[in-house]
């Protein structure tokens, strides 16, 4: 209950006096205001500066008691002790931000009773306060001579544990012999001391109890230095060996610099180098003993040799490695669809599935923080590993900036390795250090560009690595873009294991087909096809644009580019299914636009559709397919190549001759095989109608453009059409173009590509595109825009093809062309 008046005269009593006459209880009982102290032990004649940050603090300390006396009360696990110190306030101040802090001087213990009261300023207590004896200096009672052996004990004990750590100066700091509770009490100076030691001495009002427990910890005190000394000598005895070894080296060191053979210096900053990453144990023992090995070489070597260059090098390199270095990662997935949607338009399923790959390294890094750490490091390597991400398309769709989103939603650093052309395993691996001129191979030179152990490192244009005499790369990346693997990766000219697991590895390619099986087998396919020609113009307009713009020196408000501007520039002056050419032909657009306006032009520059023949010049030529297709034997097919979709016309004809068709155009093995099929099943066709080729003549397949490359069972279909419209003088449709492998039973099979295909097709101006009915499932990726311009059929067999491909008989058939 809160006290009432009467009570408050003796709520605030002097630490000396005794209570009023008010007061029915005994005089050393008394009302307190509890002050908590929950990280420390306060004992009397104590000092004590305390910050009020509890809200029960800064309550205590009101204007109504602040001159009063308060009793400070430690807390152990979340309880108060049974015993406080009282305390006066002496000065009240606040700090730097604010706190405000109070000094007290603490007096005398007090034992809390089981009265409690509490009001709207705090906590109340009844405590009785306990005053500790004073030894008289004259005639001695038997108490006061024991209480003088146990002080005499003590501080025998004390003065020989501060001649141990303090030396006599410490001495000062113990308390008069008169004052036997106030020297126990200097024991909780002793840092060693518990905080529940201290709350235990607090508590002990006993003062011949207080004095053989101090007496008991400063002996324990001593004992326990006594085994800290025993270790240390034990141990700088096991240590002369080494010093001696130390100071040998030093000695050997100072005869080579006498000598002019020193190189005392480079050493000593080797070692050094080592001893830090020793201690901050990014070596392991295999590593730190090979590199420790190296500089005993150099260190023994004259500064002559020849080969303390080759050492120098190797250490140089070696500790150019980030050791130490890792990036921490931290994963927002929120943020990281923001970053994707901010870097590119478009390619919603390839955002998707990178959303889907950072997801799965934020669980299983979570997982992994759960759970110990594996120590087999082949374990290891598999729990961090996962998918290798192969990002494949046509040039200019963003695959190399995908990479740098995925490093940015990673936090990580991000490195490029451009692998084009690469011809030598040693460019993986690098060379052994027999050779001159020897370095390590581009993956280590990768982790010392990003300054890290773990950046993401994209693996850019895998499919144009190619092997030769020097060996093949390809093979060297198996073990690279193996998790189970790349932890113990071995690089030629370290001559050591190399830890690559916590390295993320993308790779970017135009084409799988050059990527051998094995290294494919490793990469999870990621495919980024064509852009439609919407697609371009927002992307030129939110992209290309404004970074063109600021490259030009021009501010965004000077120069204005309508969206039909921008979509004649992507059809009619680029035709491509990135935007590479298209930024190309922008750029020249905003160089032009800059002459003007250095010129005096005023501000801002339109550009519309009119303008572009001044701009840019004439546009590709379109060459229609109604153009091509002017006679029969000729068909419309689709292909996919490193560039992305594109038409491809079918040419055939009737030639003076017998044996196998003649193919030209320069045509792989597989295309080769299907004109074979094709002329086959022309051939059964013919018979069930009662008609055949016309004897002494071969068949002759022309695929234009030839010097392309070009390979696949796609074109089946087309040949055929081509070859049937040959034999029957049926024109094929202009606006309709084809893809699908045949059977020699007639029979339509599905094929890849399907979206880059029907978009070159949407690029060409056909109007109807014929697909395999088992790509069905594909015609969904196609958008929706392009597949309400273009009318997709599905077939099943060839005579569907031919239904829809081939304009009615007319009614005279012509003769076959031939040569």
């Amino acid at each position: 209950m809160p006290a009432t008046d009467a009570t408050n005269a003796n709520r605030y009593p002097d630490s000396g006096d005794a209570a009023q006459s008010g007061d029915q209880r005994p005089p050393s009982r008394l009302t307190f205001p509890v002050l908590p102290i929950p990280d420390g032990v306060v004992f009397p004649e104590m000092v004590v500066t305390v910050t009020l940050q509890s809200p029960e603090a800064k309550r205590f300390l009101d204007d109504r008691h602040q001159d009063g006396t308060v009793l400070l009360v430690p807390k152990t696990d979340g309880n108060f002790a049974r015993v406080g110190v009282t305390a006066t306030v002496e000065d009240r101040g606040t700090l730097p931000d604010g706190t405000p802090v109070v000094t007290l001087r603490a007096h005398r213990r007090a034992v809390i009773g089981a009265g409690v009261a509490g009001d709207g300023d705090g906590l109340w207590v009844e405590a009785d306060v306990v005053d500790d004896p004073v030894l008289s200096a004259g005639a001695r009672t038997e108490p006061e001579k024991e209480l003088t052996a146990m002080a005499a004990e003590y501080r025998a004990a004390a003065k020989a544990l501060l001649d141990r750590v303090g030396g006599r100066r410490a001495q000062g700091a113990i308390p008069k012999a008169d004052k036997p509770g106030l020297l126990a009490d200097s024991i909780a100076y002793w840092p060693d001391l518990s905080h529940e030691q201290k709350i235990t001495l607090l508590e002990t009002i006993d003062v011949a109890r207080r004095l053989r427990l101090a007496t008991e910890w400063a002996k324990t005190a001593l004992a326990e230095l006594d085994v800290r000394e025993s270790i240390e000598r034990n141990v700088s005895e096991g240590l002369e060996n080494t010093q001696r070894e130390a100071i040998l080296r030093r000695q050997m060191a100072a005869i080579q610099n006498e000598l002019g053979e020193g190189d005392d210096d480079a050493v000593a900053q080797y070692r050094a180098k080592l001893a830090e990453l020793d201690e901050a144990e990014a070596l392991t023992e295999t590593t730190a003993n090979a590199i420790s090995r190296e500089i005993d070489r150099l260190e023994r070597i004259g500064n002559e040799s020849m080969e303390s260059n080759w050492i120098r090098t190797w250490l140089d390199t070696v500790f150019e490695i980030p050791w130490a270095a890792r990036t921490d990662e931290s994963i927002d997935l929120t943020e990281a669809r923001s970053t994707l949607d901010a870097d590119h338009t478009a390619l919603d399923d390839v955002k998707e599935r990178l959303i889907e790959y950072l997801a799965v390294r934020k669980l299983r890094s979570a997982r992994r923080a759960e759970k110990a750490e594996p120590t087999n490091t082949t374990e290891r390597g598999r729990r961090r590993g996962g998918a290798i991400l192969a990002l494949v398309g046509p040039p200019g769709v963003g695959k190399t900036s995908l990479g740098q989103s995925v490093a940015d939603a990673l936090g990580r650093s991000f490195v490029r390795l451009a692998l084009g052309g690469i011809r030598d395993e040693a460019e993986i691996r690098g060379h052994r250090r027999t050779y001159v001129g020897s370095r390590p191979g581009r993956l280590v030179n990768a982790l010392i560009e990003a300054k890290a152990m773990n950046p993401v490192i994209l693996l850019d244009e895998i499919d144009k690595v190619a092997s030769g005499w020097q060996g093949d790369p390809s093979a060297a990346l198996l073990e690279v873009l193996d998790p189970a693997q790349n932890h113990s990766f071995r690089d030629h000219y370290l001559e050591f294991e190399l830890d690559l697991s916590d390295v993320v590895f993308m790779a970017t390619a135009n084409t799988l087909e050059t990527i051998p099986g094995p290294l494919l087998d490793r990469l999870e396919i990621i495919t980024l096809e064509g852009y439609t020609e919407a697609e371009k113009v927002t992307i030129a307009r939110d992209h290309l644009l404004p970074r063109l713009l600021e490259a030009n020196g021009l501010e965004p408000h000077e120069l204005e580019v309508d969206d039909d501007a921008l979509a004649t520039v992507a059809g009619d002056y680029t035709r491509e299914a990135g935007v590479r050419r298209l930024e190309r032909q922008l750029d020249k657009i905003t160089r032009k636009v800059a002459v003007r306006i250095s010129d005096g032009a005023e501000t801002p520059v339109r550009v519309g559709v009119d303008d572009l023949s001044d701009l840019l010049g004439k546009p590709i030529p379109r060459e229609e397919t109604a153009d091509r297709i002017d006679r029969p034997g000729i068909a419309t097919g689709l292909a996919v190549t490193g560039a992305g979709g594109d038409v491809l016309f079918v040419e055939t004809a009737l030639v003076k001759g017998e044996g196998e068709p003649i193919l030209t155009g320069q045509l792989g093995d597989v295309m080769k095989e299907s004109a074979s099929i094709v002329r086959s099943l022309v051939a059964l066709q013919l018979e069930h109608q009662g008609l055949s080729f016309p004897k002494d003549r071969r068949i002759h397949v022309h695929f234009p453009a030839g010097a392309v490359p070009k390979d696949g069972p796609s074109a089946g279909i087309t040949m055929t059409t081509a070859l049937v419209s040959l034999v029957t003088g049926r024109r094929v449709r202009p606006d309709v173009a084809m893809t699908g492998e045949i059977t020699l039973q007639g029979k339509v099979l599905p094929i890849g590509g399907v979206k880059q295909k029907v978009l070159a097709a949407h690029r060409a101006g056909i109007r109807t595109v014929l697909l395999p009915h088992g790509n069905a499932q594909d015609v969904d990726d196609v958008p929706e825009d392009v597949r309400e311009l273009v009318d997709i059929k599905l077939v099943a067999t060839i005579d569907q093809v031919l239904d829809l491909a081939l304009e009615p008989v007319p009614a005279s058939v012509p003769e076959p062309a031939t040569a």
